[in-house]
């Protein structure tokens, strides 16, 4: 069992989710992609790598990954 501060969601094969698109903080031609999914907003967004589109994804809650984005753009 898991504390209240352990809650998470996990998808172990991140191909059953839809709507992937590259992030735009990704690192361009070398390969390593990072893709996030807008369409499970009402879940958490998303995260998978590129080169492993069967793998697992990480999912973020949306407070979590606008603190990302927010850092990131700094």
């Amino acid at each position: 069992m898991h504390s209240s501060r352990e809650q998470y969601a996990r998808v172990i094969d991140a191909s059953s989710l839809t709507a992937w698109r590259k992030s735009t903080y990704s690192a361009g031609e070398s390969g390593d992609c990072l893709e996030v999914s807008d369409a499970h907003r009402e879940v958490g967004i998303p995260v998978r790598d590129s080169k492993n589109p069967h793998g697992p994804a990480v999912l973020f809650g949306a407070p979590a990954w606008q603190a990302f984005v927010t850092y990131l753009s700094r």
